[in-house]
């Protein structure tokens, strides 16, 4: 008997297919809801394992098409509506911003609008550590929490923090039961590949350039999949409507300490990594504070950095079938384009 319905958008993402597996794993009573638009990032194939389930459902569209997400909400009438579906590359958005714009904000609006309408237990906002800009290198004193202004650094983290002060602003003036979550770098299986860690494991695995932007000595804090999806059941059921909750792994990695992880693990050599142009306006170091989750909710990452990363490498090399489908196409036309002839 089905006990929750559970809306997803952007389930044929990364860490929206890895919510799913999570949810239909440790709820299989409970019926699950895809929606996603299939941009260059959601792939069909990453659902595979599920489409057949008599309890989960695939409907391809763009939450901005609000008739659609309306008769969606109408016929379902999620009791759940976890918001994944995002532009999410900050590369991509700064070479183009209103895409960012159109479904960051305008998407989440018509979601709000159908919650608001049909009555949500709990809608909940995926976001990001970006929202709060970036923490200087030589203050590992310093970290994101909860009450850490807003200080955004390029057009994607612009337009989440944008979807997060609206969803806010539904939470105080119409009193919808929301949540949001802000999460450092995930990792793990189906991440596309224009992202940092698979795309230098795939480069490796093909002895391509490892490009690495600026010095190398940005700082980012890494969370495996798994333990965002359980921070975020924690949050579903038991966080506080209107509460912001900050997930982040312990584990600060220098991103050139990680290509070099990842080398060793490969046992490829460093002679493959190749310094790049830096990115504009690229962020120091992002940390964040996750107390509240762990005093709330008993929420802690339990996933190990050098063990995870191990584990997701021998994913991709033992997933060549799902990835080499896609850097093809219009995948390598951006590739071109953002790292050079490299």
């Amino acid at each position: 008997m089905v006990t929750v319905t559970i809306l997803v958008t952007g389930g044929a993402g990364f860490i929206g297919s890895n919510f799913i597996f999570y949810w239909m794993e440790n709820h299989a009573d409970d019926r699950v809801v895809c929606l996603d638009k299939l941009t260059y990032a959601g792939n069909l194939s990453t659902l595979e394992p599920v489409m057949d389930k008599p309890n989960f459902r695939f409907v391809k569209g763009d939450i901005c098409d609000k008739n659609l997400v309306l008769d969606l909400f109408r016929t379902e009438r999620p009791e759940y509506v976890v918001n994944f579906a995002a532009e999410s590359h900050v590369d991509r958005s700064i070479d183009g911003p209103e895409v960012f714009l159109r479904t960051n904000i305008l998407g989440t609006a018509a979601l709000l609008d159908a919650c608001r309408e049909f009555g949500v237990g709990r809608y909940h906002q995926v976001s990001t550590d970006e929202v709060y800009g970036d923490l200087p290198l030589d203050r590992p004193d310093l970290f994101f929490t909860e009450d850490t202004p807003l200080h955004t650094s390029s057009p994607y983290s612009a337009s989440k923090a944008g979807s997060d002060l609206l969803v806010l602003s539904y939470v105080r003036t119409y009193g919808l039961p929301a949540t949001i979550s802000r999460c450092s770098n995930n990792y793990g299986p189906y991440q596309f590949p224009e992202k940092f860690i698979p795309l230098m494991v795939i480069n490796a695995l093909n002895n391509k350039p490892l490009p690495v932007y600026g010095d190398g000595l940005n700082v980012r804090d890494w969370l495996h999949v798994k333990d965002h999806c359980r921070a975020i059941e924690l949050i579903l059921r038991n966080g506080r409507a209107g509460e912001i909750y900050n997930i982040g792994g312990h584990n600060e990695k220098r991103n050139i300490d990680v290509v070099k992880l990842i080398l060793q693990e490969l046992n490829k050599p460093e002679s493959l990594i190749q310094y790049v142009a830096d990115r504009k306006g690229h962020d120091r170091r992002y940390a964040i504070d996750p107390q509240k989750i762990h005093r709330e909710l008993g929420w802690t990452p339990q996933t190990e950095f050098d063990d995870g990363i191990r584990r997701t490498v021998r994913w991709y090399v033992s997933s060549s079938d799902w990835w080499r489908e896609i850097v093809s196409g219009e995948y390598q036309e951006y590739y071109r384009k953002t790292y050079g002839g490299i």
